[in-house]
């Protein structure tokens, strides 16, 4: 690995040329809505990203293939896969994808304990991989850390993001139903797809067994009916594919790439700057502000600045954290805004450890006839207005009701004709479901840079030390006794339940080490995502997160992100910033 021997130094007319009233480092979820809020509002954004260029319909060379039209059918080589280990494990990542995930050696860093790391590094990031799940946190998830005392509070609540959550949800589509439940809270919503009849059945025995136990249509970012605002944006009909990680041609789901940065394109005001790898932040001492972001270019390894009034860090959140911790100065020794000595701790994911799986008998002359690209949701049930079990937080549970292909080697001949018909058959409706749980965010579990091992632009490896504890074990545990329950009241039959112990990673869900908190001395951020001791320099992806909650953390980034961006132009317009 190389040394850090990039030369930075813009200056004269040259700085003018790389002046901009705003920078926006990294164009994912989070970066997306940051350009389109900020250009909206008259400011000339830079988008900084380290990945290629890539453009809507353009640049998705799978999107319409057939299986038999991929050179192996789906699946990589084994090469391929005794190569990349780590990102071969990513959900939905394979042949008709890999274009959207890095490669292992390209982007290494050092696992002091098991993370995988999951990253897509291109234009867009992970917004054309993402799951699309988009349910409202409710109070319960805000108040929870200091209501049942296991975390930092947080310096919002649901009140504060409900506007800026309709706001973003009219503008990316998300269809789902106004279902009237407490833990998670309705929205602006497109119709939902339907539920099938198994997960009809599942709905009703489940209320009737529990009473508080409610499987809803999901809330996802797919255009089911699109309205004019998405026709603007160019955008049309989900057409039931399922094959969104592809990248979707007619912008059926919400992607950075097909919706936000696209519009923040028509207003003149934005400029992206692909290949580019953030090396840190610049902090002016007499001016006691961030000033501009220096970059490396990935292609030719140059090194250069660029200069705005406020900047927004939407890198993901273990990058935001290592950009930050490597953003030095004699004022910030320890990173950017670090007073506290916390940036890169209290870092937090979601378990996806606990599945089950079951039969349910009947129903044989009924079957779907879309691939849905949607799941059913059932709301979190723990520890909401108390404390209920022996752990603290919640889990959503994912759940579908399916009709696989029948089995004829077991039932029948296994040759002939009749062999074959067999195989057009349908065999006995089977449900899944699987946990999304919240962690306890912990100073223990932190990333830090690592003193002696660099990247090839120069830039220290980010070193991840993120585990499991107790709480974690007792809600894999309890997600696996109370799944086997609902599916045994419900009728079902053939329960298998599995913890697959994976490594937190994979979930894709990484949050925190720069956590939002009302006192400076236990946090990074204030109640606008702003640096407490840097106020033009804000933070909205993943890594403000003061808590985890246990719902899908992305379509919040994207709330806090347009609130904060509102901030931030009023301050600027108040000469604040």
């Amino acid at each position: 690995m190389q040394k850090d021997t990039a030369n930075f130094n813009i200056n004269g007319p040259a700085r003018a040329g790389h002046t901009y009233d705003a920078i926006v480092i990294g164009s994912g979820i989070s970066g997306g809505w940051a350009a389109k809020e900020l250009c909206e509002q008259g400011l000339r954004t830079l988008v900084l990203e380290r990945g290629r260029n890539v453009e809507h319909l353009k640049d998705y060379p799978t999107a319409d293939k057939a299986p038999w039209e991929l050179e192996h059918r789906g699946r990589m080589t084994a090469d391929f896969l005794q190569e990349n280990p780590l990102i071969s494990k990513a959900a939905g990542f394979g042949e008709d994808t890999a274009h959207f995930f890095i490669q292992d050696k390209d982007h290494p860093y050092v696992q002091e304990k098991p993370f995988d790391w999951i990253r897509g590094y291109q234009v867009g990031g992970k917004s054309l991989t993402w799951g699309r799940a988009c349910q409202r946190w409710s109070d319960f998830e805000f108040s929870g850390p200091v209501r049942l005392g296991y975390g930092l509070d947080w310096p919002i609540r649901y009140a504060d993001v409900a506007p800026w959550y309709a706001h973003v949800e009219k503008f990316i589509g998300v269809c789902g139903n106004n279902d009237g439940i407490e833990a998670m809270p309705d929205g602006e919503f497109l119709p939902p797809f339907d539920l099938n009849c198994v997960e009809q059945a599942l709905q009703k025995r489940f209320l009737e067994h529990y009473g508080n136990r409610y499987l809803v249509q999901g809330r996802w970012a797919h255009l089911s009916q699109p309205q004019d605002i998405h026709l603007q944006q160019g955008r049309g009909r989900c057409l039931s594919r399922n094959l969104c990680m592809r990248g979707c041609p007619y912008g059926g789901y919400f992607s950075s790439v097909s919706s936000t940065l696209p519009w923040a394109a028509k207003t003149g005001n934005l400029t992206i700057r692909p290949f580019s790898v953030v090396h840190s932040l610049i902090y002016d001492e007499a001016k006691g502000k961030a000033t501009g972001v220096r970059v490396i270019d990935t292609n030719t390894n140059e090194a250069t600045e660029y200069f705005a009034k406020t900047i927004f860090v939407n890198a993901s959140a273990l990058n935001s954290n290592l950009i930050l911790l490597h953003s030095t100065s004699n004022r910030f020794p320890n990173g950017l805004g670090n007073d506290s000595g916390l940036l890169g701790k209290h870092v937090g994911f979601h378990i996806y450890r606990g599945s089950a799986n079951a039969a349910m008998e009947g129903y044989e002359d009924k079957y779907y006839f879309v691939r849905n690209p949607t799941e059913p949701i059932l709301a979190n049930f723990r520890n909401l207005h108390e404390q209920d079990t022996d752990f603290v937080g919640g889990y959503t549970t994912f759940l579908s009701a399916y009709r696989p292909r029948a089995n004829p080697e077991t039932t029948g001949p296994t040759i002939g004709a009749a062999y074959k018909e067999q195989l057009t058959q349908p065999g006995t409706w089977r449900v899944n479901m699987y946990m999304q749980g919240e962690t306890i965010l912990k100073e223990s579990n932190h990333v830090r840079l690592s003193p002696d091992q660099k990247d090839q632009w120069g830039i220290p490896l980010l070193v991840t030390s993120v585990g499991y504890d107790a709480n974690d074990e007792k809600m894999v545990q309890d997600f696996l006794t109370q799944s086997r329950e609902m599916l045994e009241k419900a009728g079902c039959t053939d329960i298998h339940t599995y913890d697959n112990k994976q490594a937190p990673g994979l979930d894709i869900h990484e949050m925190g080490g720069v956590r939002m908190g009302k006192d400076p001395a236990n946090s990074l951020l204030n109640e606008w995502n702003q640096l407490h001791h840097c106020k033009n320099v804000f933070v909205t992806d993943g890594a403000c997160m003061t808590s985890t909650g246990n719902q899908s953390p992305s379509i919040l980034y994207m709330a806090l992100t347009a609130r904060a961006a509102t901030h931030a132009v009023s301050e600027l317009r108040k000469q604040n910033l």
